[in-house]
């Protein structure tokens, strides 16, 4: 896999999350373990993301 197609995967990963987090905060009671867990993974991948755009090829 190509650096591009990597980040394409990462970034599709990190929308995702981004909807998984809007639709646990718009529950009625959301789950603040769950959102915690859901924005620590969506970090993790967006600090990748940054460290492959900013590797030298």
């Amino acid at each position: 896999m190509s650096t591009v197609d990597h980040v394409e995967a990462l970034k599709a990963k990190h929308a995702s999350l981004e909807h998984a987090i809007s639709e646990e905060t718009a529950r009625p009671y959301p789950d603040d373990d769950a959102l915690c867990s859901l924005k620590k993974k969506k970090l993790q991948i967006k600090d990748e993301i940054t460290r492959l755009i900013a590797k030298p090829h």
